[in-house]
């Protein structure tokens, strides 16, 4: 895969990222405020969840979403080396088709398993 070609996915993916963690932000703020609600009395209802389960929930998803910014990241300075697209540990090609799913795949499909 050419170099133009990654960095358009990287680029997109990272647009995907960034709109995913604004959104995680504002949930955040959410529970923020729900939580300083001194009438949310979350523990006590059989219906639905409790405002520290969501926010466990929000952070585990801010927290991925985060590292793979920082997989995207040290994908463009794969490419920027000429390295992008190279399986760390065997050194072959990896799948074009496994890098339009993961953009910031560090090894080839049968080195991952």
């Amino acid at each position: 895969m050419d170099a133009v070609t990654a960095t358009r996915m990287l680029d997109d993916r990272e647009r995907e990222v960034e709109h995913r963690l604004s959104r995680l932000r504002d949930d955040e703020a959410s529970l923020r405020h729900d939580r300083a609600d001194a009438t949310a009395d979350d523990e006590h209802d059989p219906e639905g969840s409790t405002l520290s389960g969501e926010w466990a929930q929000v952070d585990a998803l801010r927290r991925g979403a985060e590292s793979e910014r920082a997989e995207i990241l040290a994908a463009r300075e794969r490419v920027a080396s000429g390295t992008f697209g190279v399986c760390e540990q065997c050194g072959r090609s990896i799948a074009d088709a496994r890098l339009e799913a993961r953009p910031f795949a560090r090894r080839g499909i049968a080195c991952a398993t």
